[in-house]
């Protein structure tokens, strides 16, 4: 006879958001608020604009697709998605995730944060946390919560892939830097903690899972998370060996650039890691 159901944890989930929340004020106040961060920051927006005519060709489009209009769609289309799978409190999570991450991001840039007159001569309007890259992180969350346990995995994939790619169109763009993009992704992992905490101790019965396949999926974006992070911190490295003299040619720019890049990819894809771990955590199992 199969065994009692034994609730989800919990716990994860709590320490993921709060970690997160961390985070998001370490990002700011390493990159924003010290004129070390903010150089670093500013040479890598300013590598985006070499070749930007041509690469903007490609992130325009994947830029335009996001508004208000396509987030309540999805927002509306996961809950019923939800609803359908007879999920009242998963549409509630849904609606926490992507309602607070999105509110968030626009209260963090507009009200809490600033972009204090360091003397570097640089603009001052704050643009941290990126909107785009927080409303494509949202999403991809969202999906990643409502679909059944054994196609978690191929949406875990698919939401650090398209979390990456809208967050390194907003470099090409010039919309933002990198540390917008990832205390982007940090606030929506919060909410996304705060939304798994939710249903961690619910008795419904588990639904099929591949525990291999979920193992592998967050063996391969950490793998993946941690290459980029070593890409990254080479070069921030780099870049932070020239500041001194300077960081004027070319070369200089586009390796604080890469390294923005590859921080942007980093940051999606171990959050997606810790995503698809944190949900699987919290689903209740056997005894």
């Amino acid at each position: 006879m199969p065994g009692e159901l034994r609730s989800g944890h919990r716990a994860p989930a709590l320490a993921v958001a709060l970690v997160c929340a961390v985070g998001v004020w370490a990002t700011w106040f390493l990159f924003v608020a010290s004129p070390t961060g903010r150089l670093l920051d500013a040479a890598a927006y300013d590598g985006a604009a070499y070749g930007r005519t041509r690469l903007w060709q490609v992130a325009e489009p994947v830029l335009e697709v996001i508004s208000v209009p396509f987030i309540g769609g999805v927002l509306v289309a996961t809950m019923l998605l939800a609803l359908l799978r007879r999920r009242a409190l998963l549409a509630l999570q849904v609606a926490v995730l992507m309602g607070g991450a999105n509110l968030t991001v626009q209260v963090l840039k507009y009200w809490v944060l600033d972009r204090p007159d360091l003397g570097l001569g640089d603009t001052l309007r704050n643009s941290l946390p990126s909107g785009h890259t927080a409303a494509a992180a949202s999403v991809s969350a969202a999906l990643v919560l409502v679909v059944p346990a054994r196609l978690r995995p191929a949406a875990a994939l698919l939401g650090a892939g398209y979390t990456t790619a809208t967050g390194i169109s907003t470099l090409v763009g010039g919309w933002h830097r990198p540390s917008d993009v990832v205390a982007a992704v940090l606030v929506v992992l919060g909410w996304a903690g705060v939304a798994t905490a939710m249903g961690a101790r619910t008795a419904l019965a588990p639904a099929a899972v591949a525990p291999h396949r979920t193992a592998a999926t967050v063996g391969l974006l950490t793998a993946a998370g941690a290459f980029a992070t070593v890409l990254a911190g080479v070069a921030l490295a780099r870049t932070a060996a020239g500041l001194e003299a300077g960081l004027d040619s070319t070369a200089d720019l586009l390796t604080a650039y890469g390294g923005g890049a590859a921080g942007v990819g980093a940051t999606a894809c171990l959050a997606f890691a810790v995503l698809l771990a944190m949900r699987a955590a919290a689903d209740p199992r056997r005894r």
